[in-house]
């Protein structure tokens, strides 16, 4: 990949890339260091990569920059999910997105990974597996395993407002 094909990547991928890291930390300064990072790693390897397998190369690469991110934060931070349920009853969300997104935050980060990348970026099975270096049935058992858990909890609506 030569440097002019390099900043293509940049201009066609990075808004993409943004989003689908937004989505599962959601966080915007660390979005953006972790999607900074992804486009860093690139770029030290950018006379390995094929110009056809930059966008997948630049997914898992700032799917597994996410993931580290992730067990970083998770290192030095206790969250209190209960805590979290309660605020949110108590604030009484009645918008349907905001209780989308809150489902989506509740999903271990395997499950919430592979659905944004099937649901929101649009990815066949098979690429996701590769991303995620899961095979393609393991994909697709955590797809419906979130999107089971995303129904069950939007059906109960009652007990969440």
């Amino acid at each position: 990949m030569t440097t002019a094909e390099f900043n293509q990547c940049v201009d066609q991928h990075s808004d993409a890339v943004y989003r689908f890291i937004l989505k599962n930390i959601k966080d915007q300064d660390k979005a953006s260091d972790v999607v900074q990072d992804s486009f860093t790693k690139m770029w030290e390897k950018v006379k390995e990569i094929p110009v056809d397998k930059a966008r997948s190369y630049l997914f898992t690469t700032a799917y597994h920059t996410l993931i580290d991110s992730i067990r970083k934060d998770q290192r030095m931070t206790v969250f209190d999910d209960f805590k979290h349920d309660r605020e949110t009853v108590e604030n009484g969300y009645s918008d349907l997105k905001e209780i989308l997104d809150e489902a989506v935050a509740k999903l271990p980060p395997i499950q919430r990974s592979v659905l944004m990348l099937r649901d929101y970026e649009g990815y066949p099975y098979d690429e996701i597996g590769q991303m995620t270096n899961l095979n393609e049935s393991q994909v697709k058992v955590y797809i419906f395993r979130a999107r089971s858990f995303l129904k069950s909890y939007i059906k109960n609506l009652d007990s969440v407002i």
